[in-house]
């Protein structure tokens, strides 16, 4: 679908006086190169003509094809306190709303509290792994006399979240609730909403759906909030078993969602529904939001807009656009964030720059976000020339570039066959006091092995754990599938051999096609 940008119509007068650069491009954001050839939407092609490895472009995050626009979405969820939904760790017992009622007397006394903390954690798992018909769990729990606080309740609920699987799911869920209602019953300590969160979510892992939604209503009638975090573990779970609607519906409803800092419910539940990349209940909610008569922020449009990006239906971007400013609204962070990325996809750098330069007209100085986004999409589309302008010119500016602006760069010099300068730049960050992280380390390796340079490579693979940058296993699986390709089947399996002498991704051996454990 084809976005034009000279149509005083689709934008409206307000926006078309607001976004002067879109008044001057006559060409449409597009989907064509300059070419007239399709642009490739993410899956970049190397220099030889050969189609590169999609994996090149995923992130680690579930193998999700990283298309770009996960830029925007990031802060736009973070903006808000709240990321993307962690079963394990999002919970900080060290926080206000912690899961436990731990005093500051806890805190202070340090070290050897938390050592003591999780010795009692693990006496209490050996007890739990001995019920069975006729042993008493909550008298031999008694026995223990230990003193029940958040920590204790969160490092034991955890440690049974870890060790769920399809065969002992059941159990888990069995041994989890009894912890968690005896611990309940102790004196001094009284469960909070995050302990809720994680019972919730080990019932959730072990398929248990209606015992989760009982402890939902058990909460209720304990006087806690709903919150965005238990609507994000219910989605999570419910979008698996085809419940989703139902829930959200449920959410929409409710009159105990505490929807705080939102405007409104609605606002809370639709950013939610983004950072779970829930796109087409998105739609659904902003629907039942207009039914309701509740008016759309900028944070309602930004979402909206981000998600009729994400479903192809870019007429309905434009509508919503005209929308924002008919009903009053000015772009804000996010809103030019989203639209620097049309631009540079479509590959429009003069149109960015007019909008870089109103940006600065009205109060908003472009941010080291913008231009990595700006610079991002202009290297998918191709155009290296834009982006080292963009470049140069952030740091003329006074913005200078950090760890994740230099890997767009590096990434895409790596995916042109411009190995040199991407080397050049990785060179500068280092001196500048960047580190490179794991990705940049990635794009780095993927661009030695393109140049069939394996032993700098596999170098490199140790240059960055001697900097304490731990590979992560997309590093092992780019080097580890180069060295396969080009025939060095002895320096692949000495890759995957010293990744499991350091005991990691082990589980995940079986990802390297006809590997075979000695």
């Amino acid at each position: 679908m084809i976005l034009t940008m000279n149509s005083i119509a689709l934008f409206g007068p307000r926006l078309f006086r607001i976004f002067p650069c879109f008044c001057r491009s006559s060409r449409s954001f597009s989907t064509k190169n300059s070419d007239g050839g399709e642009m490739d939407d993410g899956f970049m092609r190397v220099k030889n003509g050969g189609e590169m490895d999609d994996k090149f472009m995923r992130i680690e995050n579930g193998g999700e094809m990283d298309d770009g626009f996960m830029r925007i979405e990031k802060p736009l969820s973070e903006a808000w306190g709240v990321s993307n939904f962690d079963p394990v760790s999002d919970e900080n017992p060290d926080s206000d709303n912690g899961i436990g009622s731990s005093s500051p007397a806890e805190f202070l006394a340090g070290k050897g509290y938390f050592d003591n903390m999780r010795l009692d954690a693990s006496r209490v798992l050996q007890i739990l792994q001995q019920d069975c018909p006729g042993f008493s769990t909550k008298a031999a729990l008694d026995e223990l006399q230990i003193r029940v606080s958040g920590g204790l309740v969160r490092e034991v609920l955890l440690e049974i979240l870890k060790t769920v699987n399809y065969t002992n799911k059941e159990r888990c869920a069995k041994l989890g609730y009894k912890f968690f209602m005896w611990s309940g019953q102790q004196e001094n300590y009284r469960h909070t909403v995050n302990a809720y969160h994680l019972i919730m979510k080990i019932f959730a892992e072990s398929d248990e759906f209606k015992a989760m939604w009982r402890l939902v209503d058990e909460m209720i009638e304990q006087g806690f909030p709903v919150t965005a975090r238990t609507f994000q573990i219910l989605i999570c779970t419910c979008g698996e078993a085809g419940l989703a609607r139902r829930a959200v519906e449920r959410f929409v409803k409710s009159k105990n969602f505490n929807y705080r800092p939102f405007k409104h419910s609605y606002n809370a539940i639709l950013h939610c529904l983004l950072c779970l990349k829930q796109y087409k209940l998105v739609e659904w909610v902003y629907q039942q939001m207009l039914l309701e008569d509740y008016s759309p922020d900028i944070l309602t449009y930004n979402i909206v807009m981000c998600t009729k990006y994400r479903l192809g239906k870019l007429d309905q971007f434009h509508r919503l656009l005209e929308e924002l400013g008919t009903n009053g609204f000015s772009p804000d962070f996010h809103t030019f964030n989203i639209l620097l990325h049309l631009l540079g996809k479509g590959n429009k750098p003069l149109a960015a720059l007019d909008l870089l330069n109103h940006m600065k007209e009205v109060g908003f100085d472009p941010s080291v976000l913008h231009f990595t986004t700006l610079i991002d999409g202009l290297s998918r589309a191709g155009n290296l020339d834009a982006c080292k302008y963009f470049f140069d010119e952030m740091i003329k500016l006074g913005c200078m570039p950090d760890v994740v602006c230099y890997t767009v760069m590096i990434t895409g010099y790596i995916v042109a066959g411009e190995l040199e300068m991407a080397q050049g730049l990785f060179e500068e960050m280092t001196v500048k006091g960047q580190l490179p992280n794991v990705f940049t380390y990635n794009s780095m390796i993927r661009g030695l092995c393109m140049a069939e340079k394996f032993e700098e490579a596999r170098s490199m693979l140790k240059e960055m754990e001697s900097r304490g940058c731990n590979p992560n296993f997309l590093v092992y699986n780019t080097l580890v599938g180069n060295l396969r390709n080009a025939g060095k089947l002895k320096e692949a399996h000495e890759v995957i051999r010293h990744m499991v002498d350091k005991g990691q991704y082990v589980h995940l051996l079986s990802k390297f096609k006809g590997y075979r454990r000695c």
